[in-house]
């Protein structure tokens, strides 16, 4: 399947703010209104639908997370296992986390969507002025260097046709969290944040607005539109 091919299922693209700043979300909280939301994408009772928000702190372990890669002792944030694909990472304020709820055409390539959102946070970070690329083996977005430094990460789960989790790009985040962890079980390299790497700071909030908009773009949206949570779960 090509990109193109892809693009061509998104019309229409529903947004939701779940909660940021002062109102970050409980991982829960945010994984139930998901499965909600994958429900009701799965019956077509709802348009193709984004969920953004930060989270509270939390360690979320994709399923071929390993034992060496957990942290020990108390990482002070809860560990959580999920049904995504990955290893283990972490969430919380001052990182834009979104999960796109969208039908994927069948038959269903899952890294032609993987690639796109890549391409979308490429595309973010780029307005913003910063470079940022792939690394063949290795899954997310990379800022190059000696070594690379991980920025954005990606883990999703396909059923029923429709795809939910999805990515997470530092903004302005305390990357000390990421050193209780081997982020997705990568070893020999760091993490790092818009913030870090362009020396001010960029919050997700600044972020937000421009991430909306690429991913439509890569989605191949013609319209978005912002809807409440209540909305979501009324329409």
């Amino acid at each position: 399947m090509s990109e193109v091919d892809v693009r061509a299922t998104a019309r229409e693209l529903v947004i939701v703010h779940v909660g940021f700043g002062t109102a970050a979300v409980p991982y829960e909280t945010g994984w139930d209104l998901q499965k909600r939301t994958h429900e009701r994408r799965v019956n077509d009772e709802i348009p193709d639908t984004v969920l953004l928000m930060e989270h509270e702190p939390v360690y979320t372990a994709g399923k071929r997370t390993e034992a060496l890669d957990r942290p020990f002792g108390d990482p002070g944030a809860p560990v959580v296992d999920v049904d995504r694909g990955g290893k283990i990472t972490w969430h919380g304020p001052g990182q834009l986390t979104g999960y796109p709820i969208v039908k994927l055409p069948d038959p269903v390539d899952v890294v032609a969507y993987v690639r796109l959102l890549e391409r979308m946070m490429m595309d973010v970070c780029a307005e913003f002025g910063l470079a940022t690329t792939t690394v063949e083996g290795r899954s997310g977005l990379w800022v190059p260097g000696t070594p690379d430094r991980k920025i954005g990460s990606i883990g999703i789960r396909v059923s029923r046709g429709v795809a939910m989790h999805g990515f997470m790009l530092n903004c302005d985040n305390d990357l000390g969290w990421f050193d209780r962890i081997v982020p997705c079980g990568i070893r020999d390299v760091g993490s790092t944040s818009l913030t870090a790497e362009l020396g001010r700071p960029v919050t997700a909030a600044e972020v937000t607005p421009v991430a909306e908009r690429h991913l439509a773009a890569v989605l191949g949206a013609t319209e978005y539109v912002h809807r409440t949570t209540a909305q979501i779960d009324a329409a």
